[in-house]
């Protein structure tokens, strides 16, 4: 039986999807052998146990902590309007992807407009800066950018919270 140039390129076709199918089987099966170093896991518990999530990952407590990992840190479009402007929870999933470990430690020690809490990141040990980065780092890139500061002079576009809330 000899195979015409149609069924050749069906046959061609399905051999490829298997092998793929069998490469993507293969590659699970490495990642349940080799889950997140306990550094990794660590990052994931301190962006827990810290609150990054609160503000940094969209609808994070409305929903109670009910938001796909997948989405976590990717930055939100609420508001923080005071004295100071109106400021926005950065995507942090964005920021490390552009910075280096030293950068980013000298990135989360800086002073930031309120509400952000920068005083809990520097007094933060740096192995524990660096476990949140390495976290973060390894959720990849995903999500927009945060809207921009707005100056207390100028009114916000979208939602915000006023803060604290106007007499």
């Amino acid at each position: 039986m000899t195979l015409d140039d149609g069924t050749y390129r069906w046959a061609s076709l399905w051999l490829l999807l298997l092998i793929l199918a069998a490469t993507a089987s293969m590659e699970s099966a490495i990642a349940e052998q080799h889950p997140l170093s306990a550094e990794i896991q660590r990052g994931r518990y301190l962006v827990i146990t810290s609150g990054c999530n609160d503000c940094h990952t969209p609808n994070y407590p409305e929903s109670g902590g009910q938001v796909d990992e997948q989405l976590w840190l990717t930055g939100s479009a609420l508001g923080w309007r005071g004295p100071w402007g109106t400021t926005y929870a950065s995507n942090l999933r964005q920021v490390v992807q552009r910075v280096s470990e030293d950068q980013w430690l000298s990135h989360a020690r800086n002073t930031w407009r309120p509400p952000m809490p920068w005083f809990n990141l520097r007094d933060m040990a740096d192995a524990d800066l660096l476990a949140i980065y390495r976290y973060i780092r390894q959720l990849g890139d995903a999500g927009e950018a945060a809207p921009v500061y707005v100056p207390p002079d100028q009114e916000p576009a979208g939602v915000y919270v006023q803060f604290p809330p106007a007499p």
